[in-house]
């Protein structure tokens, strides 16, 4: 039992006050969006509550479809006689009518096309499936076990190893001329 709140039935759709806004104004650059709101609203008082977020919406509603054209910020009507807006890119190549009678070929499928089969060759059997082995092993390299049981060795002389590589041992100088 949601109650939305509707414009008043005497408020003409927003497109058309736009559109008023517009035409209404002498100046011949257009109006920009605060100017266009502040004519709605001195002309129909009784507005809705999301009357800013509207009136975005259908400016740039109006302004996609060409019936409204952006300059400097100010929305104004399209020329009649100018010529009409091309989109964005190249414009696609004039395609040449097709004669009378021609039947379209429908266009070649996605992906990689079947292998041709030559129907003089002989049938080739099927590739016979390989049994698993009767080893009871898997494929592959078989998977690394974690020893929690692993036992460290005693090191020689009590002391325990520190970590990295060991300093190198230091030799006895011999005596120079002995």
């Amino acid at each position: 039992m949601a109650t939305e709140e509707a414009a008043p039935p005497s408020l003409p759709q927003y497109p058309e006050l736009i559109l008023a806004a517009i035409e209404s104004a002498s100046d011949k650059n257009g109006l920009n969006k605060s100017s266009i709101s502040k004519h709605i609203e001195a002309t129909y008082g009784n507005l809705p509550a999301a009357h800013s977020t509207l009136l975005s919406y259908h400016l740039n509603n109006m302004k996609q479809s060409g019936q409204l054209i952006m300059l400097k910020n100010n929305y104004l009507k399209p020329d009649p006689d100018a010529p009409p807006r091309r989109g964005r890119g190249r414009p696609p190549k004039p395609k040449d009518p097709l004669p009378p009678g021609t039947v379209v070929s429908p266009p070649r499928p996605r992906g990689r096309p079947p292998k041709t089969v030559d129907p003089l060759a002989p049938p080739v059997s099927q590739p016979k499936k390989i049994a698993p082995p009767e080893s009871g092993r898997k494929r592959g390299r078989p998977p690394k076990t974690v020893n929690t049981t692993m036992k460290v060795a005693p090191v020689a002389d009590g002391a325990r190893r520190g970590r990295g590589r060991p300093p190198k041992a230091k030799m006895a100088a011999a005596p120079v001329g002995a």
